[in-house]
């Protein structure tokens, strides 16, 4: 793995003068050296692909106004969104600095202008441009989801707390990757839909753009399904270690994922098959081929469990999940799972991913499976999910670099970078370590475009960090985890490669640290990473 060390301009003294509490117990101990002294344009996270300061500022205050009239070239169907972004973002801007903030229509004034320009150059469908003077911050996009990215850039140029100065200058920025994604197991350990939009709200303000639900596993089932319903109301009643568990009403389910997508992360739904199933296997008989229901599950062993490959019913139940799961679900994707199937058989893997691909198809999704899918046959389209790591044996790896070269999208959640479960060190209570330790460095000092041998630039979809919760079932545990490392990965997934520099990178984020402790958010305090005092 090569690791880019080039230095971008002036964003790369990055730091500040910050001060936090201790966020987890034993880790009440700062950085090891002092923060520098930075401009707002180098404190952003992730880095821009282009901020130039200078000129007055624009001064934030009582009589600022959200202004949302104009949307360019775009025409006026759009006003509608350009008007829900203004407000979410007034929304946003009220809470840390307690201002009126009206939003209205119309351009003429000065305040914060949003404009939609489905012409502007070099934006992309998430890009955006921020131009801030004694006038005003105008906020140019040729989308809505480009507005709201530009709109959380706004936010961290803001002072955390009470109104402030907007500095001069230009913010010229576009994502490296489209698919910028958090992963969150509810199904070893049940988390509410609430807890769920938090972390919505903690990633999208990072320009984290997706987010995986892995919904169903051996220990619980967390989505309701009409057409079978023992799955969440039995496989849902429980958890590792024997807790409680739970499910999410088809009702919560869309309201997750409308409350996602109004800040434009989108939801991938996974149902994990082959394997990985045996709350479902105990809820229904007849999904085993002896017909006998399993025992509940609340261990953490895994890859016992197995769909009964050789009956109908089995595609009749897939088929059931996936169509109503598809109808509750916006998004592109369908994540089958595919990963860790060791009870059964290569041949019938093969054929079971091939009918519950088709499946995916007919209800007019696009295939998303872990990178197991390349040792059987990948429909045309098939997007794969590396989750290996540095002692993943080479024919694994060579067979995604294959599917990537013949056109299948790869994206990359290694173990050992992006499993956000892993522990930080010997010192970390929740988490596992079978990947390794995963520091705050090694989760950011690589390069998603180079990472696989074989795997060129143009085939990474993007990347994600995938939380499992074997080991985690608080909201402090999966902040802790989460916390910082996360933010790498969405430096990882937005910012040029140029700007991936850990020495820069480490004074970015310890200029986020009074953000994340306003937040409330219960962050690893890294050693080296200067903090400050």
């Amino acid at each position: 793995m090569r690791v880019l060390r080039r230095a971008l301009g002036t964003l790369l003294a990055l730091g500040a003068a910050v001060s936090c509490t201790a966020a987890h117990g034993d880790d009440a101990r700062p950085g090891g050296d002092r923060p520098a002294a930075l401009t707002p344009y180098e404190r952003l996270l992730p880095a821009p692909a282009s901020a130039r300061p200078g000129g007055p500022g624009y001064p934030f205050g009582a009589g600022t106004v959200i202004r949302t009239g104009r949307t360019g070239r775009a025409g006026g169907a759009a006003g509608a969104e350009v008007r829900r972004v203004g407000e979410l973002l007034a929304g946003q801007l009220r809470g840390p600095s307690g201002l009126p903030l009206p939003v209205v229509d119309g351009e003429a004034g000065d305040g914060v202008r949003l404009r939609l320009d489905g012409r502007a150059a070099g934006l992309g469908p998430e890009g955006y441009r921020l131009e801030a003077s004694a006038s005003g911050v105008t906020l140019t996009a040729r989308t809505p989801a480009g507005l709201f990215h530009a709109g959380q850039t706004l936010r961290q140029l803001l002072p955390v707390s009470g109104p402030g100065t907007v500095p001069g200058g230009t913010v010229t920025d576009a994502p490296r990757f489209a698919y910028r994604g958090a992963m969150l197991d509810v199904a070893r350990h049940f988390f509410g839909i609430d807890q769920v939009k938090r972390y919505v709200d903690q990633l999208a303000q990072y320009k984290v753009n997706t987010l995986h639900l892995h919904l169903t596993d051996d220990q619980g089932w967390r989505i309701a399904v009409d057409g079978w319903p023992r799955l969440a109301e039995y496989g849902g009643a429980g958890e590792v270690g024997g807790g409680p568990g739970g499910y999410w009403t088809k009702d919560e389910y869309r309201e997750l994922v409308a409350y996602a997508r109004e800040r434009y992360v989108e939801v991938v739904p996974e149902i994990d098959m082959p394997g990985h199933v045996n709350a479902a296997q105990a809820s229904y008989a007849e999904l085993n081929c002896d017909g006998k229901a399993r025992e509940r599950y609340t261990g953490t062993k895994v890859g016992f469990s197995s769909l009964c490959v050789g009956k109908e019913r089995t595609y009749e139940f897939i088929d059931d999940v996936l169509g109503e799961l598809a109808e509750l679900t916006p998004g592109r994707y369908l994540h089958i799972g595919g990963d860790e199937a060791h009870s059964t058989p290569a041949a019938d893997y093969a054929a079971f991913m091939d009918r519950a691909q088709q499946v995916v198809a007919r209800h007019g999704k696009t295939v998303l499976a872990w990178h197991q899918l390349a040792t059987a046959r990948p429909a045309a389209g098939a997007v794969l999910q590396y989750w290996g790591h540095d002692k993943t044996p080479a024919a694994e790896k060579a067979a995604v670099a294959a599917a990537g070269r013949a056109g299948h999208p790869v994206i990359l959640s290694p173990a050992d970078r992006l499993y956000l479960d892993m522990k930080y060190d010997t010192a970390t209570k929740p988490g596992l370590a079978w990947a390794g330790y995963v520091p705050v460095r090694r989760a950011y000092d690589w390069n998603p475009g180079a990472y696989l041998e074989g795997v060129a630039e143009s085939a990474v979809l993007g990347v994600e960090a995938p939380l499992w919760t074997e080991t985690i079932s608080a909201r402090a545990d999966l902040e802790y985890m989460a916390f910082p490392r996360v933010l790498g990965l969405a430096e990882l997934g937005w910012s040029p490669a140029g700007a991936l520099d850990w020495t820069a990178y480490r004074q970015r984020l310890a200029a986020q640290a009074p953000r994340l402790t306003a937040q409330g958010i219960a962050f690893h305090r890294a050693p080296d990473v200067p903090w400050g005092r």
